[in-house]
């Protein structure tokens, strides 16, 4: 089961549709006004990412927002590095993720790209400070992945993950100097 949609706030939303609908290309399909609990109001704008699944952001109005000093990344504002909490896309093959990346690029957004051994990502940042992903699954899974994650939940006597078998980042500068 998938979830119909991700729901975060942003003090521009000017940028975060910019990001998420010319970059991404991901389709506005919807806006809700009203008001909010604490006496000011929002508008929540719905951008489908595929049919009925959605990412959605909160513009916020009100005394207690109109001062914009609330964190809108996910993982600053949990106090933690950014690569923690991020917002990961499925990407079906490495040509649609090599496709992103391109995407990406052409936006003027860098990117790294890691191959983790079982699955290839690649990540940039978003208008609100949030880390981004592509990802395609490249292996199988065993009955070796599955017990040794058994064991990681109940044991800290486990034995580090193969290292990354590449990590590249790539510049926009570059690729729109290429492109030219």
């Amino acid at each position: 089961m998938g979830y119909h949609h991700l729901a975060l706030a942003t003090r521009d939303m000017k940028a975060i549709d910019h990001f998420y609908r010319e970059v991404m290309g991901f389709d506005l399909k919807k806006v809700e006004v009203g008001p909010t609990p604490d006496g000011g109001w929002a508008k929540h704008f719905f951008y489908e990412i595929e049919p009925d699944r959605f990412i959605a952001f909160w513009e916020l109005h009100g005394p207690n927002y109109d001062n914009k000093t609330f964190e809108t990344g996910l993982a600053k504002a949990a106090g933690l590095p950014q690569w923690v909490n991020h917002i990961s896309f499925y990407s079906p093959t490495e040509a649609h993720l090599a496709e992103k990346r391109n995407m990406w690029l052409g936006g003027g957004f860098d990117v790294m790209e890691i191959d983790h051994n079982w699955c290839r990502s690649i990540y940039t940042t978003d208008p609100n400070g949030t880390m981004v992903e592509y990802c395609v699954t490249t292996g199988q899974f065993t009955q070796a992945d599955k017990d040794e994650a058994l064991n990681a939940l109940t044991s800290n006597d486990v034995k580090p993950s193969k290292p990354p078998k590449s990590i590249q980042v790539h510049k926009a500068k570059d690729f729109r100097r290429a492109a030219e």
